[in-house]
């Protein structure tokens, strides 16, 4: 009786509720789709592994390292493995046609990182082409790129046209893996560099070093980078993760600007749910006050409250919730070379329903509370 009282009374004004539910429904969509961004923008710090570390020249990222430090970091204690890699920076097509581009030493980057999935034929075909590339999935998807197509990217960093041959498509080990760039030869690069620009020739953007041991990093980033002090090219050693934090932080102020909006939206929901609630009590003062003549208890006027509150924040929100998936698609795909990973996280959603739950709840916290504490003959009285 009290679930079919809930719901007749939850639709009695059919508009104010359903434009209640829909304001709803918008507020927990568009705090969904803004928690999904601010995690995707930490998605790249989120994948990353505390037992890879990255060396790059101290004083930028513009600035490269020589060939022979590798073996140099090699040979220090704890460190397992070393691969490289050097931003391209290359443009398909047209200038908006852009998404990350490495110069790589394709054995090595892909036993250190292993989340980047290849089928047995497609590494052995980009082992053996050093003119060959892999793509992300997700790159894949968004040019239409298939294995064996010949592309052109034309040089910015490394200025001329550059041709290359797609000899597998990557996935990802799990939705935090980025599978939209592109990886190359780096052997394709120097050579090229050798005959065009010997000054640029044999230097590299980055060292990756897999040290095995996440409780060793920063022991071994100072061994690094105490090998080379003094040196004409001095390293700043960090983690994977803390490399990556490094560019979310120059965008800090963005994400924390996000973070307010998605936090206000849901407080201005909860003042518009707040408000129905004590509209619908005032409006119905005389039935509660004769309910309890009836000989029905206070508890029982809270309880017929909470659950149209929660009742209109349960559709309202499971709505949200809902809309969330196809919204976040279709935002991926219009502005997925931004976000190259773009997925609702579990976490998003149980938020998602945390935050309905307590808007329907402090929504009738104050009407309930009034109801209740009305006097029957005072209720009777009320006109509404």
């Amino acid at each position: 009786m009290l679930l079919a009282l809930i719901f007749r009374n939850a639709f009695r004004h059919r508009l104010r509720t359903l434009l209640t539910m829909v304001g709803l429904a918008v507020a927990i969509l568009a705090y969904g789709l803004l928690s999904t961004v601010i995690s995707a923008w930490y998605a790249g710090a989120d994948g990353a592994s505390g037992a890879r570390l990255i060396t790059r020249n101290s004083i930028s990222l513009v600035f490269p390292l020589p060939i022979t430090y590798r073996e140099k970091i090699r040979q220090i204690d704890g460190v397992r493995a070393i691969t490289l890699a050097n931003w391209f920076g290359g443009v398909y097509k047209e200038p908006k046609n852009f998404f990350p581009q490495f110069a790589i030493e394709p054995e090595s980057y892909l036993n250190i990182y292993s989340e980047f999935r290849l089928t047995d034929e497609e590494r052995r075909e980009f082992l053996r082409d050093r003119k060959g590339c892999i793509v992300g999935a997700k790159l894949a998807r968004t040019y239409g790129f298939k294995v064996g197509d010949t592309i052109t990217l034309q040089g910015r960093v490394f200025p001329g046209n550059w041709d290359f041959v797609i000899r597998g498509i990557y996935t990802g080990r799990d939705a935090k893996t980025d599978v939209s760039q592109m990886l190359f030869h780096w052997d394709y690069l120097n050579e090229t560099l050798k005959k065009r620009w010997p000054g640029r020739a044999n230097e590299v953007g980055v060292y990756v070093v897999d040290i095995g041991d996440s409780a060793r990093a920063a022991e071994i980033s100072r061994a690094i980078d105490i090998q080379f002090k003094n040196s004409n090219a001095e390293t700043l050693t960090e983690t994977d993760r803390a490399f990556q934090l490094g560019f979310v932080s120059r965008t800090e102020s963005i994400v924390v600007a996000i973070r307010l909006v998605s936090y206000v939206v849901i407080f201005i929901i909860l003042a518009v749910m707040a408000n129905t609630m004590a509209m619908t009590v005032r409006e119905r003062t005389a039935e509660y006050a004769t309910l309890k003549a009836l000989g029905f208890s206070p508890l029982f006027v809270i309880l017929l409250i909470y659950g149209e509150s929660l009742a209109i924040a349960a559709i309202g929100g499971g709505v949200g919730i809902a809309a969330t998936f196809p919204v976040a698609a279709l935002f991926a795909k219009t502005l997925g070379k931004f976000f190259p990973v773009f997925d609702v996280s579990s976490t998003t959603v149980g938020l998602q329903m945390l935050w309905a739950l307590l808007v329907g709840l402090i929504s009738a916290f104050f009407p309930a509370r009034r109801a209740a504490r009305v006097k029957i003959v005072d209720g009777l009285r009320s006109i509404g």
